[in-house]
C-alpha cells in the first residue's frame, strides 16, 4: 500500500536528522518505504548532499523544477559517466546512447528512433491488441495466479521479441537478460552475484544478438532494432562493448518501464477502489489513466548526472565531479508541480505532466509506445473482466534504479 508522501511529523523519519538521510539504500524501495524521505527532503533540503553511502557522495535533487533544471542543461550535467549512482565497474564498462552527451548520443538515438515512430507504431496497434486479447482469454476464472509472469512478463516480451526480430520460442531469454542488466549483485534473488558474472552475462547476450546483427546487415534493411543498428553508418561498426551497452540500454527500455507499469496499475486501482469504479463507469477515461499510472508507478526511481564543471542548484553550490542524482519517485509526487500528488486519479487534468519518461534529449525513445501497450492492455481487460482482485501484497525488487514487481497474486471473479 502506498503511504503517504506528507508523512506526519511525529514519525521516525522526522525526527533523524539530515545529514543522516541516504536515499540511495536499494531496501527503502523493496520495502515501499521511501515516501516521508522525500516528503521530508522536499520540505526542508531538495537539493540534499549525501556524505556517505555505498555508492560514494551524492546529491539528491528531489523537486520537480529541480529536476528539469538538470535534465535540460546537459551543457553541465552530463550523462557520460554513468546514468545510475552506481559508477560502472572499473574494467567492466559498456556505454550506451544513454549514458552519452550530444552529438554522439544524437546520432546514435536518432538510428532507432523510426521503431517506434507513430507511423510504425499505428502499424503495430492490431498486433500488439491480438495478443493482448489472446493473454488476457488465457487467464484462469476463480484461481489465483501471478500477474507478473502470465501478463506483464508475457506481453513486454512479445513485443521485446518483435522490436528485435528475435527467435519466438527463445523470447523469455531476453527477460533474463534484463534482469541481468539490472539485477543489483548485493540481492540474494539476484540473478548474477559478481559484476564479473554480469559482464559475462551481457557478453553472451551481445554475442548472440551479434550474430543475429551480422546476419541482418547481410540482409535488406528492415524495421527491427538490429536491422537499424546494422545497416546505420553510425552503428554498424561500433566497439563491442558500446554495442553490448547498447543492446542492454534497448532490452531494459523496451521492458521494464512497461512490465512494472502494466501490475503497478492493477495495484494501484486495487488500492483506489472509488478510481476502479470510475474506471468500469467510464472506459473512455483510459488513455489519460495510463500517463497517471506511469506517474504513480515511476518504473525508473532515479537519474544520475556528473557535473562537469562548478554549478548552483537549488541554492547549493554543486561542484565539478559531483554525482547528482534526479529522483524521478519524488519528483512526480511533489506539490507544488502536481496537484493532489498522494492520490491516484485517472481522471487527471493533464495526466502527462509527470517526470517518470525524463525530460529534454534523454527523454525515453519508447515512450509513445509504452503508453500503447499500456492503453490497449485496459481496453481489453475492460471488455472482459470488470474486476480482478490483488491477492496479498506484492513482491518487489531490490534496486534503487528500476521500481520493479517481481511478483502479484491476483484472482479474477468466477
Amino acid at each position: 500500500m502506498n503511504a503517504p508522501l506528507d508523512a506526519p511529523l511525529d514519525s521516525d523519519v522526522f525526527r533523524m536528522p539530515l545529514d543522516a538521510f541516504d536515499v540511495s539504500d536499494p531496501k527503502l524501495y523493496q520495502d515501499d518505504i521511501y515516501y516521508p524521505y522525500f516528503a521530508r527532503l522536499r520540505r526542508e533540503d531538495p537539493v540534499h548532499y549525501c556524505r556517505q553511502s555505498l555508492y560514494g557522495p551524492y546529491w539528491s535533487v528531489t523537486k520537480y523544477k529541480d529536476i528539469m533544471q538538470v535534465e535540460i542543461n546537459h551543457q553541465v550535467y552530463s550523462s557520460d559517466a554513468a546514468i545510475s549512482i552506481l559508477d560502472p565497474p572499473k574494467g567492466l564498462e559498456r556505454q550506451s546512447f544513454i549514458a552519452m552527451d550530444p552529438p554522439k548520443h544524437d546520432e546514435q538515438r536518432m538510428v532507432v528512433s523510426p521503431a517506434v515512430a507513430p507511423n510504425n507504431l499505428a502499424n503495430m496497434e492490431g498486433l500488439i491488441r491480438e495478443r493482448t486479447g489472446r493473454i488476457l482469454d488465457s487467464l484462469p476464472r476463480g484461481e489465483t495466479f501471478d500477474w507478473v509472469d502470465r501478463v506483464s512478463i508475457e506481453l513486454t516480451t512479445m513485443m521485446l521479441a518483435t522490436l528485435f526480430d528475435y527467435p519466438w520460442d527463445d523470447r523469455r531469454q531476453l527477460t533474463y537478460w534484463s534482469d541481468v542488466v539490472i539485477a543489483d549483485v548485493r540481492s540474494p534473488e539476484s540473478p548474477v552475484h559478481s559484476e564479473e558474472e554480469k559482464f559475462a552475462e551481457l557478453t553472451r547476450m551481445a554475442e548472440a544478438l551479434g550474430k543475429l546483427f551480422n546476419e541482418r546487415a547481410q540482409l535488406p534493411p528492415k524495421f527491427d532494432l538490429l536491422s537499424m543498428l546494422a545497416h546505420s553508418n553510425t552503428t554498424r561498426n561500433l566497439p563491442f562493448r558500446e554495442f553490448m551497452g547498447n543492446l542492454s540500454l534497448l532490452i531494459v527500455g523496451g521492458n521494464d518501464t512497461t512490465r512494472n507499469s502494466m501490475t503497478g496499475g492493477l495495484m494501484a486501482l486495487n488500492e483506489h477502489p472509488k478510481e476502479y469504479q470510475k474506471l468500469r463507469d467510464d472506459p473512455s477515461l483510459i488513455p489519460g489513466m495510463v500517463s497517471e499510472i506511469i506517474r504513480w508507478v515511476a518504473p525508473v526511481i532515479h537519474m544520475r548526472r556528473t557535473a562537469k564543471e562548478d554549478a548552483e542548484l537549488g541554492g547549493k553550490q554543486i561542484k565539478k565531479g559531483d554525482k547528482v542524482v534526479m529522483w524521478y519517485v519524488s519528483g512526480n509526487r511533489d506539490p507544488e508541480a502536481i496537484d493532489d500528488p498522494d492520490n491516484f486519479i485517472i481522471d487527471r487534468p493533464r495526466p502527462r505532466q509527470h517526470l517518470s519518461f525524463g525530460f529534454g534529449i534523454h527523454r525515453c525513445v519508447g515512450n509513445r509506445l509504452a503508453e500503447l501497450q499500456l492503453r490497449i492492455l485496459w481496453e481489453e481487460i475492460m471488455q472482459r473482466y470488470p474486476v480482478i482482485e490483488a491477492i496479498g501484497p506484492a513482491k518487489r525488487t531490490y534496486s534503487n534504479f528500476i521500481h520493479g514487481i517481481k511478483s502479484l497474486s491476483v484472482r479474477i471473479p468466477g
